[in-house]
């Protein structure tokens, strides 16, 4: 029953018998994992804001052979975001990007890039408060199929690129008369996400940690 630290975010607690709690949470280097933290319900149980929504935690875990629930030890608080909840429109996108985390990820699958993509959502949700919202579930949305695999690279035509490229900068009464083949729409359609991507992402305040990812 090897003991492991694993730098990790809280996604969700269910409650579990009379004092002890499931724990959902994300693991930087072990990927998404379940586990029984015993008396969390207890006033003095020991583990407190720690396994708030979000919360930036170390975890401290046994992990046994055969065994979907680990069992959590302890966790040291690194970051709370706890001040983020007593803006309503900040709780619903806390709750969004752990919910979206939850249900997209299979468990015990490592995916540092989808880790380190949560930090940096949540860094700029603390620099920019409610102005930040917006940006952040449009840019976490793309990113969260992208790295989950559910959204393939989209590759478009340079007929197209050149297309898209004059309708961002002319009206539409200037733009050259082009004809148009049967992949044109869905070239531009590809090329339309990219702009987006690349619209929030100049605005984020966090764009040397997303160009890691």
């Amino acid at each position: 029953m090897p003991a492991r630290v694993s730098e990790s975010l809280i996604l969700r607690t269910y409650p579990f018998r009379e004092a002890d709690l499931i724990v959902s949470f994300l693991t930087r280097d072990q990927g998404k994992l379940r586990g029984v933290a015993r008396r969390a319900r207890r006033p003095k149980g020991g583990f407190g804001a720690s396994l708030e929504r979000l919360s930036h935690v170390r975890a401290f875990y046994f992990q046994r052979e055969n065994r979907e629930l680990v069992s959590l030890d302890s966790c040291e608080l690194i970051r709370s975001h706890f001040e983020l909840q007593s803006d309503y429109s900040l709780a619903v996108v806390l709750d969004y990007l752990a919910e979206v985390t939850e249900q997209l990820l299979p468990p015990a699958e490592a995916s540092e890039r989808f880790f380190r993509l949560l930090l940096a959502m949540l860094e700029h949700l603390h620099a920019e408060k409610a102005a930040g919202a917006w940006p952040v579930v449009s840019y976490f949305t793309l990113w969260a199929v992208r790295l989950a695999g559910f959204l393939p690279a989209l590759p478009a035509g340079a007929e197209s690129a050149a297309i898209a490229e004059e309708m961002l900068r002319l009206p539409i009464g200037q733009l050259t008369p082009r004809a148009w083949t049967k992949h044109t729409a869905a070239d531009l359609r590809r090329l339309l996400i990219h702009r987006i991507e690349d619209h929030i992402e100049r605005r984020l305040v966090t764009v040397p940690l997303l160009e890691a990812l």
